[in-house]
């Protein structure tokens, strides 16, 4: 077992069991507006999280979809909006995801002089630059939000915002 995947299975299982606010939901891509969200999935059985193929889209509570990015992230594989029967995910709509990624300076191991690389590795838009050999930012201009560096990420520190 490599380092990263026991600092990630560490992790997961620090994070389990953790609720997902239903205010701030992280909702699956080719989404147009997100109070379609609560209109049309009460009553659809969740074949978007069962089409999807990385398992990060769960049904909360409410029987409504979200991202979950604690083991993996979004490849954008289509295989959600294919799935949904209500149309509440589209390819007619945008390929986003709703979110904005951040880097916590103080919980980032590469910030406080250790080097690490693990966010940057998975990045699939290269939207994780290095100042130096330590200091990573996210390019937002790039991210995608797609979700892969989070459950990399052995200290945390990288935080998911809806927006």
């Amino acid at each position: 077992m490599q380092r990263r995947d026991f600092f990630s299975s560490l992790g997961s299982v620090l994070s389990h069991g953790t609720k997902p606010n239903l205010e701030n939901f992280i909702r699956p891509p080719y989404n147009q507006e997100a109070s379609l969200f609560r209109q049309a999935c009460p009553d659809c059985e969740g074949l978007c999280a069962t089409a999807c193929e990385e398992e990060v889209i769960k049904i909360a509570e409410d029987n409504t979809p979200y991202l979950d990015f604690s083991s993996n992230g979004c490849t954008f594989c289509e295989a959600c909006a294919h799935a949904c029967e209500s149309e509440v995910l589209s390819l007619e709509y945008p390929k986003q995801i709703g979110a904005a990624l951040n880097i916590s300076v103080s919980s980032c191991l590469a910030w406080n002089d250790t080097m690490c690389f693990s966010c940057k590795e998975p990045c699939l838009e290269n939207a994780i630059v290095f100042q130096g050999l330590f200091k990573p930012v996210i390019d937002l201009s790039k991210c995608t939000a797609c979700g892969f560096c989070i459950s990399r990420c052995p200290s945390f520190a990288i935080e998911l915002k809806a927006i």
